[in-house]
């Protein structure tokens, strides 16, 4: 069964300033897309909206998931219904190994009747392996004197063993060399399916070339103003976020010459 999550005019900010500025886009298992867009536009607010960040406070719209209001869930809630976010920032957390870490967090997705750990930790390792990652990671601490390519590379490790149903993307890209992002593409890539859905943040398209996106977004002060295919990336790369903000100067010129029209008509 096919999932679905819906955002339906979100608003939302921080610190009294509105970011969100009614927000829509839908996104079901199956699919890939891609959300781009310059600084300040407000791709990373909504991961953290999305996510429950409490910093962050929604003032309008709604967000469900299978027609459940989302936004009521704590955090933990949401995350056990199958909602994932590889974060832009990994943070480290000391005391707490990669392996005890994972095993903890399938361990609250399993159903009464517990985990077999010899099976966990075989799948632990197949995946580490194909992350292309040192086996002695399972015993350090989480992301703690990781470089940028291997926090990377643990919340894709994460992904693959928690298998959400969605993945929140923030510039996981961002960082890392060319080997690098072909080995996080591959994880993303094998995870792809019915099952699956995933929102890709980011400002390049050299991700995109390693994680083909269904759908393409382009978001601009609050909203998604321009949707399409993958060729989408590339007439942006061509044409920067400057084409864009023409595009919107040019819309609201235009609303703002047919409000003067009426008001003149009205007259």
């Amino acid at each position: 069964m096919r999932r679905k999550l819906t955002i339906q005019g979100l608003e939302a900010g921080i610190e009294g300033k509105t970011i969100l500025r009614g927000l829509d886009l839908e996104i079901s298992t199956g699919e890939i897309h891609a959300l781009m867009g310059p600084n300040g536009s407000g791709k990373s607010t909504l991961a953290n909206v999305l996510m429950g960040h409490p910093s962050y406070a929604v003032t309008g719209g709604s967000v469900s998931l299978d027609g459940r209001d989302f936004l009521a869930l704590s955090p933990n809630e949401r995350a056990l219904l199958g909602i994932f976010l590889a974060f832009q920032y990994p943070v480290e957390i000391p005391g707490v190994t990669v392996g005890k870490f994972l095993k903890r967090a399938i361990e609250l997705r399993v159903p009464t009747g517990g985990m077999n750990v010899t099976a966990y930790v075989k799948r632990l390792r197949e995946a580490m392996d194909f992350m292309e990652m040192d086996q002695a990671f399972i015993n350090r601490y989480l992301n703690q004197g990781f470089s940028g390519g291997e926090k990377k590379r643990m919340e894709v490790l994460q992904m693959i063993m928690l298998e959400p149903s969605f993945a929140i993307m923030d510039e996981t890209d961002s960082g890392l060399d060319i080997d690098a992002l072909k080995v996080v593409a591959r994880g993303v890539n094998r995870l792809r399916g019915e099952g699956f859905g995933a929102l890709i943040i980011t400002h390049y398209r050299r991700i995109l070339e390693q994680i083909v996106p269904d759908k393409v977004h382009v978001m601009y002060k609050g909203r998604i103003v321009m949707s399409g295919g993958k060729e989408l990336a590339v007439e942006l790369e061509k044409r920067g976020y400057d084409w864009i903000a023409e595009i919107e100067g040019d819309r609201e010129a235009a609303k703002e010459t047919s409000r003067v029209a009426v008001g003149v008509g009205a007259s």
